[in-house]
C-alpha cells in the first residue's frame, strides 16, 4: 500500500491513466528540463496528447471527444503535471477552454469549437487584463454594437496557452453601465482581422508553456456571442470554480513530483554513517508532506466527484485548490532542502519543481481569492 493515499477510478478511468503514465513516463518525463531550460513549447507532446485522445478527455464523444468523467481528466492531469508541469500545465488550459463551451455553449458551438479541440484546435480563456486579475469584475474591454455584431477592443493578459490556440473565449463589457451584468463572452478567432499577440511572458517555472497577451480591435458576429449577452462574469466566474479543481489536480501532481524526489534522496544520501532519512527532522517533515498530499487528493478527487454529479464546487473547488496548491509548496520546499545545495542549483529536478510549483498559487485565483471565496460561505452559513 501507498503511504499517499491513491483515488479510486472506473474501468473507463483507469484505462485512461495508465496511458497517461505510459506517456509522462517515456515521453514527457524526459523531455522536462529540456524544455524548461531552453523555454520551448513542446509541441511533440501535444501531439502526443492530441494523438491519444487526452486533449479532447472532457469532450463529450458526439463531438468527437472520450466523454471521460471529471475525475477522470483530473487524474490524467495530475499525472502529466507529475511528470512535466509545463505539459500538464497545457493539458491543464485546455480544459479551462473548453469549460465555458461545456456550460453556455449552443450545439452549434459545441459541435465547432470542442469538436476542434478534440482534433487539437485549442481554445484559450481570456479574462485577465492590466488591472483585472482577482477583481474580475473591473474589465475594461469593450463590445460595441456593430450591425449584426459587435466590435471589440481592449487587451487581455497572462493567457494560458496563448499564442498555441486557434481561439479565444473573450470577455468583455457590453454595457459600460450595468456593472457586473454588463459583461459578454465572445468567440475571437487569432486569425480575424485586428488580433494580435506581440507578448510572451519569460516565467519562473512552467516555462515549457506559452503565456502571451491579446490585443483586441476586431469584430466578431452574433453567432460568436458564447452564452447569455450581459451574462459573461457569471460564466467565467463559474467556469473558474470548475478550473479550480484542474489546477488542484495539476498541484497534487506537481506535489507527488516534489515528495518523491524528496524521499528517494533522503533515503540515498548519507550523513554521519547513515541515510538522513532516518533522522526525524528529515523523516518528520516528509510525513507531513504524505499527510498533506493524502488530504489534498481526497479533497480535490472528491470536488471533482462532486462536479460529476452535478453538485456545487463553487466551495469544495476553492478549499481543493487552496489545500493542494500550498500543499505542493510544503513539498517541493522540502525536496529542496533535503537536496540541500544540490536542491538549490540547477539541472536538479526539485530546483525546476520549485519554480513550476509558485504558480499554482496564484492562477485561476489567488489564495486570497480562495479564502475569500470560503470566508464568504462561512459568515452566510453562521448567519443562516
Amino acid at each position: 500500500m501507498a503511504v499517499v493515499w491513491s483515488p479510486e477510478l472506473d474501468d473507463d478511468g483507469r484505462k485512461w491513466l495508465n496511458l497517461a503514465k505510459d506517456l509522462a513516463e517515456r515521453h514527457f518525463a524526459p523531455l522536462a528540463e529540456e524544455l524548461d531550460r531552453e523555454q520551448r513549447y513542446p509541441d511533440e507532446n501535444v501531439a502526443l496528447l492530441v494523438e491519444s485522445g487526452l486533449a479532447g478527455l472532457f469532450v463529450p464523444t458526439r463531438f468527437g471527444g472520450a466523454g471521460a468523467s471529471f475525475a477522470t481528466t483530473c487524474a490524467v492531469i495530475e499525472e502529466v503535471s507529475r511528470a512535466c508541469a509545463s505539459t500538464g500545465a497545457i493539458l491543464t488550459a485546455y480544459a479551462l477552454g473548453g469549460t465555458p463551451i461545456l456550460l453556455a455553449g449552443t450545439e452549434e458551438q459545441q459541435a465547432r469549437y470542442l469538436g476542434g479541440m478534440a482534433r487539437g484546435e485549442a481554445v484559450s480563456f481570456a479574462l485577465t487584463e492590466v488591472g483585472a486579475g482577482s477583481d474580475a469584475g473591473a474589465i475594461r474591454a469593450t463590445a460595441e454594437r456593430d450591425g449584426d455584431g459587435y466590435h471589440l477592443r481592449g487587451e487581455k493578459i497572462f493567457i494560458g496557452n496563448g499564442g498555441a490556440s486557434r481561439h479565444y473565449v473573450v470577455f468583455a463589457r457590453t454595457d459600460p453601465d450595468a456593472g457586473s451584468r454588463g459583461i459578454s463572452a465572445f468567440f475571437v478567432d487569432r486569425e480575424a482581422p485586428g488580433v494580435v499577440i506581440d507578448r510572451y511572458e519569460d516565467k519562473m517555472g512552467i516555462r515549457g508553456t506559452k503565456t502571451s497577451n491579446l490585443k483586441l480591435d476586431t469584430r466578431v458576429s452574433d453567432a460568436d456571442v458564447l452564452g447569455r449577452p450581459g451574462r459573461g462574469l457569471r460564466l467565467a466566474l463559474d467556469t473558474l470554480n470548475v478550473g479550480r479543481i484542474s489546477v488542484a489536480a495539476q498541484s497534487t501532481g506537481v506535489g507527488l513530483a516534489g515528495y518523491e524526489v524528496g524521499a528517494r534522496e533522503a533515503a540515498r544520501r548519507t550523513t554521519f554513517g547513515r541515510p538522513i532519512i532516518e533522522n526525524q527532522g528529515v523523516s518528520f517533515p516528509l510525513a507531513d508532506v504524505a499527510t498533506e498530499l493524502s488530504a489534498a487528493r481526497l479533497l480535490t478527487f472528491t470536488a471533482a466527484e462532486t462536479y460529476d454529479r452535478g453538485g456545487d464546487v463553487s466551495v469544495l473547488g476553492a478549499m481543493a485548490k487552496l489545500y493542494a496548491s500550498e500543499a505542493a509548496h510544503h513539498a517541493v520546499d522540502v525536496a529542496v532542502q533535503v537536496h540541500g545545495g544540490d536542491g538549490y542549483c540547477k539541472p536538479n529536478v526539485a530546483e525546476r519543481l520549485y519554480r513550476d510549483q509558485r504558480i499554482l498559487e496564484i492562477y485561476e485565483g489567488t489564495s486570497e481569492i480562495q479564502r475569500l471565496v470560503i470566508g464568504r460561505a462561512v459568515a452566510q452559513e453562521a448567519a443562516a
